[in-house]
């Protein structure tokens, strides 16, 4: 059964990218059935949909005669009926409850909980590492709850903070790092060998598919 993955991007988009080419390279049995982005112009837009992926540009102000954007998310992942919700550098909050609960995921670039919260993503986090005179930092991959960054971790992977490290040649290392994590939880998210929480109390996907079953 091919778990079906939703990707939600504010950013580059390269863990998306990567994470489809670990399912081409690896015969990992999941597809990224959508990528959902907030704005047309974000370069990761144009990078996955280079890599042949669907995205979709969800607008985060639409206007009175839009439903809120949380709920045109719900809808977008249903209608491509996606069994696991794989947030790639996105920095708007998700709301989890009550269809994604125990089935998102999300990648931060650091050991958590150390530099992690509200408003520490991507290069703050590694300038925050750098100011903090750290040695080691990382990634971490864990399930998505209602508060930034305090969900359940799966995985963490470490790398040095070497001497006459800037933000660009630490975010370099890291993202090799998150290179290798993101698809590993995936694959094993996907062969039942680790089981999220909602899996664990019997739950069934929104979307009416059972890759996760």
């Amino acid at each position: 059964m091919t778990l079906r993955l939703g990707a939600l991007i504010s950013g580059g988009g390269r863990t998306v990218v990567n994470l489809a080419e670990a399912i081409r390279r690896d015969a990992l049995p999941c597809e990224i059935a959508v990528v959902l982005a907030h704005r047309e112009d974000l370069a990761g837009v144009a990078r996955c949909r280079d890599a042949g992926l669907t995205v979709e540009v969800l607008p985060a102000a639409g206007g009175p005669e839009l439903p809120p954007l949380a709920d045109r998310i719900d809808a977008r992942l249903r209608a491509a009926r996606v069994d696991l919700v794989c947030l790639c550098g996105y920095l708007r909050r998700f709301r989890v409850a009550p269809l994604w609960t125990g089935r998102t995921i999300n990648i931060h670039p650091s050991l958590l909980p150390a530099f992690g919260g509200h408003g520490m993503y991507g290069d703050r986090v590694h300038a925050a590492v750098l100011a903090a005179g750290v040695r080691e930092t990382g990634c971490t991959i864990h399930v998505v709850d209602e508060e930034y960054d305090r969900g359940p971790i799966l995985l963490q992977r470490r790398c040095p903070v070497l001497p006459g490290d800037d933000v660009q040649s630490l975010a370099s290392r890291v993202f090799a790092e998150e290179s290798r994590a993101y698809p590993a939880i995936i694959a094993d998210i996907a062969s039942g060998r680790r089981r999220l929480p909602f899996l664990a109390a019997g739950g069934a996907t929104a979307g009416g598919s059972t890759g996760l079953s």
